[in-house]
């Protein structure tokens, strides 16, 4: 760390009030038990609430995210407070400025175009940034949303056309929407690139480019990312207006509240003794490197009386979702994921972290340990290795600018102890519980009107009846209805064939139509219903009814007799050439099949002799 890196932690700390967050936004931060500012907080918010361009530099858990939703939801708030003005009219004025908007926007037919624009590498770091910036967009009477892949469209899009102000998007999903049609970028006047060393990493930096040409170059722009490799720094020089560099820590540098421990233990032993280092009490997450060793773990140890959720790349978003939502809640203190929990994940009271397998990079090795030791509490990280990790492990180490010596343990060690804490009692039969969705702040609009409707359900028996579509006084079925659109369909399909028949074989007439009286819709012939064989028939050995001479059977679903009435030389040429058809497959043409596709024959074929 430099001087200059140093006196800024050595500054005294500073409330959100003296560097010029709004009072409402101050009272909601106050609300949650945030009074005063973290370093790259103090640094990063007079440059950016002035509507400058910044550069923030910081390692994982230094508070980058209220260091870009503050001034992002300060610059895009319709209503500005002063000091004078009391809150009860600075709400009075956001709840007019709110049905200005959604005046505005039943009478728009235009394309969504949010104001406001978050770029996050995962899903769930897209959420925990949508849970940060969703009570500070709500004092501004501002709506949210989150885009990612993995969900369907149609929430995300209904979102969009409800008038979300700002998205919290991963790149993928975003470009994807912007291709569709279902949003534009042209009105965005703040946009945000958290952790973009990340999606640099995960080849994110094309469709980022592509994303950032569509909006205007005056917007302000904010990146905040750990370094500037990989092509961030180019990011940087391209699309940011000489940008204000605020550089609080490197990311290599250790936490002072965080002590690390490296444990060297046999193949043998190393099951129970990551099975001892997950039974306390305390909340943990143990990192794998792969997803199939993060779902094996959590079912072994679930399986032995220890709860522990999964957090990895297999799952479903509505899986991850109630996966942390109960080790947020507290429900199971055992986390066990991959790196994708690695950032993003912003859990308080995360006592220790496992790391059961090293990690390929140091880099990934300190975002996995920034899980704790958070917003100044103190937490322990322990790796795992084997004897034949030993070499690997110091490489590691070294790199992370850590400096441990491996400590030989067994799983009943007084330093696993030590760590393990008070033990927690073993739950058999332990099930997940369900995922429980918040309520989404919708369209102000909206809602009263679901309130409206609701009073008026309430007061139902002083409303005059609906009037009843059905002729028995009750509202039509489901089944009554898809019958309606089938006899409607059947009727459309019997004129088309008609009008078929008439085209191409000449004067056809329907027995029916001459008959109208001996044939209706449910009675054949003889007064047997349609589909069965009469006694007479039956007799006779038939299987079928014969027909008139003249006459054929077209298939359809209604099985109908018409008169083919062409001249007698026309039918007999027709009958020559099917006839001379069959003869070349070498079969009769009863056994031929019906509707098949026959590849058109070469122009010369020469017969084979035998």
């Amino acid at each position: 760390m430099t001087s200059e890196e140093q006196a800024d932690y050595d500054e005294p700390e500073m409330t959100f009030a003296e560097l010029g967050v709004p009072g409402p936004l101050v009272h909601v931060l106050a609300d949650e038990g945030k009074r005063t500012a973290f370093p790259i907080q103090q640094d990063t918010l007079p440059d950016s609430l002035a509507g400058r361009d910044v550069l923030g530099r910081g390692r994982t858990g230094s508070g980058k995210t209220l260091a870009f939703t503050l001034p992002l939801v300060t610059r895009l708030g319709d209503v500005t407070y002063d000091d004078g003005v009391s809150m009860e009219d600075f709400r009075s004025a956001v709840r007019k400025a709110q049905r200005d908007r959604v005046k505005a926007l039943r009478h728009s037919d235009a394309t969504p175009h949010p104001r406001g624009l978050i770029l996050a590498p995962t899903r769930e770091l897209a959420n925990q940034i949508n849970d940060v910036v969703a009570p500070l967009a709500h004092v501004y009477g501002m709506t949210t949303t989150t885009v990612y892949g993995g969900v369907r469209y149609s929430r995300q899009i209904n979102d969009l056309k409800a008038g979300a102000d700002i998205v919290v998007a991963c790149p993928g999903r975003l470009e994807d929407l912007i291709e569709q049609g279902a949003l534009t970028l042209d009105d965005v006047r703040v946009v945000v690139l958290d952790e973009a060393d990340e999606m640099a990493d995960m080849g994110f930096l094309p469709p980022i480019r592509r994303i950032l040409k569509q909006i205007s170059p005056d917007a302000q722009h904010m990146l905040f990312s750990a370094t500037l490799d990989h092509g961030v720094d180019e990011v940087v020089d391209e699309f940011l207006n000489d940008p204000k560099v605020h550089s609080v820590d490197e990311v290599t540098s250790a936490v002072d509240l965080m002590t690390h421990h490296v444990f060297l233990t046999t193949r043998n032993d190393k099951p129970a003794l990551v099975r001892k280092l997950a039974s306390g009490s305390g909340r943990r997450i143990l990192f794998t490197r792969t997803k199939f060793q993060a779902q094996k773990l959590a079912k072994s140890l679930t399986q032995q009386g220890i709860p522990a959720a999964e957090l990895h790349g297999n799952l479903n978003q509505n899986q991850r979702d109630r996966n942390l939502q109960a080790f947020e809640s507290g429900s199971v203190n055992v986390l066990v994921a991959t790196d994708v929990a690695a950032r993003g994940i912003d859990v308080s009271g995360v006592e220790l972290v496992v790391q059961v397998d090293p990690p390929d990079d140091p880099k990934s090795f300190l975002h996995r340990s920034g899980r704790t030791a958070r917003a100044g509490k103190a937490g322990d990280v322990i790796t795992v290795i084997t004897p034949d990790q030993r070499r690997y492990a110091r490489k590691l180490l070294h790199h992370a600018g850590i400096d441990v010596k491996p400590l030989e343990v067994k799983p009943d060690s007084p330093q696993v102890l030590e760590l393990v804490g008070t033990p927690a009692e073993p739950v058999e039969g332990w099930t997940l519980p369900p995922l429980k969705r918040a309520e989404r702040q919708g369209t102000p609009g909206k809602s009263r009107n679901r309130r409206r409707r609701r009073r008026g359900e309430d007061r139902g028996a002083e409303r005059e009846p609906r009037r009843s579509r059905s002729p028995k006084g009750g509202k039509r079925s489901r089944s009554e209805r898809a019958q309606d659109r089938r006899d409607s369909q059947r009727q459309q399909f019997t004129e088309e064939q008609r009008e078929f028949a008439q085209r191409f074989l000449g004067d056809v007439r329907s027995v029916r139509d001459d008959h109208p009286a001996q044939h209706d819709a449910e009675r054949g012939r003889d007064g047997v219903p349609a589909g069965e064989v009469s006694k007479k028939h039956k007799k006779q050995g038939k299987g079928k009814r014969n027909y008139e001479n003249g006459t054929k059977r077209i298939q359809r679903k209604e099985q109908r007799l018409v008169r083919d009435e062409r001249d007698e030389a026309v039918k007999r040429h027709e009958r020559r050439l099917k006839a001379r058809d069959a003869s070349r497959k070498g079969r009769p043409a009863a056994n031929r099949k019906r509707h098949t596709k026959h590849k058109a024959s070469a122009p010369f074929r020469t017969r084979s002799r035998s």
